[in-house]
């Protein structure tokens, strides 16, 4: 059953929005040649997000220099990546990071796998969860099956997400569509019911 784009309380998350995987030519993280929206749209969003007074959590996906807890991640197409240390391992510096912002590393793929994800998550009473970020088929997806086994509506926003392949990118939308009918928004939806919440926000501070 579709759902309103936002139930309740949401968080924005974003996912892994960083400087770079690592050096290599071929990068050691296959992606998709895209548009180049996806930053300006996640700037569009975290901007929106924060003057509606929506949390944004930042995650960053970083591997200590010994590699030793990478476990099976170097088995299948990508590379040593996100080594600590590394300055392309830093949360990207064109999407309106700050320092005092919720920042959440992981070692995996999913944002709730060995993190403490969850219990930020209802210390902010958050009800729908809204995804952007990378990589669609990978790290977006598996966090999005975590929140969803979790019980939290969840959105991603198809057009501030990046995949490894045009073809891993698509099947992963329509599978969490599968998971959640109405999962699948465009940043111009989320923007409108952003500005719509901070809007109705400011009518009830001029009162």
């Amino acid at each position: 059953m579709r759902q309103e784009t936002i139930v309740g309380n949401p968080v924005l998350i974003v996912v892994d929005i960083q400087k770079g995987s690592g050096p290599g030519d071929p990068p050691p993280i296959p992606h998709m040649c895209e548009t180049g929206a996806t930053i300006p749209n996640a700037r569009k969003l975290i901007a929106a997000a924060r003057e509606a007074h929506v949390p944004v959590i930042f995650i960053q996906e970083a591997h200590r220099s010994d590699l030793v807890d990478f476990g099976r991640e170097l088995d299948g197409s990508e590379t040593i990546h996100c080594l600590e240390g590394d300055p392309l391992t830093d949360i990207s510096g064109e999407i309106g990071y700050r320092p005092d912002d919720y920042f959440v590393r992981k070692r995996r793929y999913s944002a709730f796998f060995g993190t403490d994800l969850a219990i930020l998550l209802k210390g902010l009473n958050a009800e729908t969860l809204i995804l952007i970020g990378g990589l669609t088929d990978v790290c977006v997806h598996y966090t999005f099956v975590d929140a969803h086994q979790s019980d939290f509506y969840t959105r991603v926003v198809e057009d501030c997400v990046v995949g490894s392949s045009y073809e891993a990118h698509n099947a992963s939308l329509a599978a969490m569509e599968y998971l959640q009918t109405g999962a699948r928004r465009t940043t111009e939806e989320i923007l409108a019911t952003l500005e719509a919440r901070a809007k109705s926000l400011k009518l009830a501070y001029a009162d």
